[in-house]
């Protein structure tokens, strides 16, 4: 595992540089202790938006729903897009934390860092204007974690509102030490592909007690959770490294009672698109086959809720911000991300999303950012809470500098110069 080494002075200095630490800091104590559901972030997305408005950028809300954006003008040069998150997830905190959230959702995944880290780059970028020139554009988008915010703004016309980007930089919580930045290969993606389907299987309804006058849609559902494990297990190649999720099965209201339905909500995640597009045509298949074989009175109802693609990091952008970070933080700081089955719909503001925003291959830099503290690091990395866990807990001190450290530095080395300023586009 990688050792565990405190982040190199340059980091922190640059990112304690004016004290921009402090507020990002108060931010995000406000957002984690107060956060919103996908399509509910009212407030974060205010909370947002008044900090980039205070720092001089001029804020638009209400992009895609709760979305913001905020551009700073800084002469003529490249135009810089940062993404960070504003929605939370559908968990109780079991942290202990004293800025713990009590509203039953919770900030699991790391986006009250991201927005933090957002604002604080933000802050910098904007006291040290005079070293670079170009055109900052920092997004809080909504709805992530329903794979849906990234659709929305782009359906909104946000790369037409807003110009469309030379490159789009974002970065992401991961449980390894605070300090550490990972960066994927060109060898794989840095998240993989996913979607989310809700099955409906329709049966007929009856009493517990005359069971051969009913078609029991649990009996049915059940035996679809056990075929579809099939789809990783026999159809597809181990190299492929889908994944498969039954996350939620619902049916009946009383035990004296076969319903008339039961709804299956389905998880799939592969590395590549094609292997996806071939699990979920098995999964329609064998979902349209079982009902069959227990005579359902009709077809399920098979709904997409979710799809996103793939992500790839730009080869060419990505390794001049893995050389910045290498720079900054030091050989030591800066590792491998191998292939994840985690999902993001970052993918697409690149290439990816072409058909929403018709802007082409906008290159696109992912990167991993680490939140554990030491001593939860020397207890070993698998006694770190991980994304989406109730005890999810960022140590903050460390990884929120390093944090702003990096997406400033990864800015910076994509805008263009100060000497540059009558050479940008």
């Amino acid at each position: 595992m990688p050792e565990y080494t405190t982040p190199s002075r340059p980091a922190l200095a640059l990112a304690l540089a004016g004290e921009a630490v402090r507020p990002a800091l108060t931010l995000y104590l406000d957002v984690h202790s107060s956060p919103e559901l996908s399509g509910a972030e009212a407030r974060t997305a205010r909370l947002f938006g008044d900090r980039l408005a205070a720092l001089g950028l001029e804020v638009t809300r209400g992009v895609g729903g709760h979305g913001v954006v905020g551009v700073l003008r800084n002469g003529p040069g490249p135009r810089v897009w940062l993404r960070a998150e504003l929605d939370a997830l559908p968990l109780v905190e079991e942290t202990g934390l004293p800025y713990a959230s009590g509203n039953g959702a919770m900030h699991a995944c790391g986006h009250d860092l991201h927005l933090a880290a957002a604002a604080g780059a933000a802050e910098l970028l904007a006291r040290t204007a005079a070293d670079w020139r170009g055109t900052l554009v920092v997004v809080g988008q909504p709805a992530e974690e329903t794979l849906t915010g990234a659709r929305a703004l782009l359906a909104d016309g946000v790369y037409e509102r807003f110009g469309v980007p030379d490159v789009v930089l974002a970065q992401h919580a991961a449980p390894l030490p605070a300090g550490l930045v990972a960066h994927g290969t060109p060898r794989a993606p840095v998240t993989a592909a996913s979607a989310a389907l809700e099955v409906t299987v329709h049966g007929r309804g009856g009493h517990a007690a005359t069971p051969q006058l009913t078609v029991d849609p649990v009996v049915t559902a059940a035996a679809l959770v056990l075929r579809l494990q099939t789809v990783v297990s026999r159809e597809s190649a181990p190299g492929d490294h889908v994944t498969l999720t039954v996350g939620t099965l619902r049916a009946g209201t009383a035990v004296n009672v076969v319903p008339d339905t039961a709804s299956l909500g389905i998880g799939l995640r592969a590395l590549t698109d094609a292997s996806l597009d071939r699990a979920l045509a098995s999964v329609e298949r064998i979902a349209r086959a079982e009902c069959a074989a227990s005579a359902c009175p009709r077809d399920p109802e098979i709904a997409r809720v979710n799809r996103a693609p793939a992500l790839w990091g730009d080869p060419a952008a990505t390794a001049a911000v893995r050389a910045a970070h290498t720079a900054l933080f030091g050989p030591e700081r800066v590792a491998d991300w191998p292939a994840s089955a985690a999902s993001e719909d970052f993918a697409l503001y690149g290439g990816a999303g072409d058909a929403l925003h018709g802007a082409g291959d906008v290159p696109l830099v992912y990167w991993m950012t680490g939140v554990a503290g030491r001593r939860q690091w020397a207890a070993g990395p698998d006694r770190v809470p991980p994304n989406h866990s109730s005890r999810f807990a960022p140590e903050v001190r460390s990884a929120l500098p390093a944090a702003v450290a990096a997406l400033t530095a990864a800015a910076l080395d994509r805008l263009g110069g100060a000497a540059d300023a009558g050479s940008g586009s």
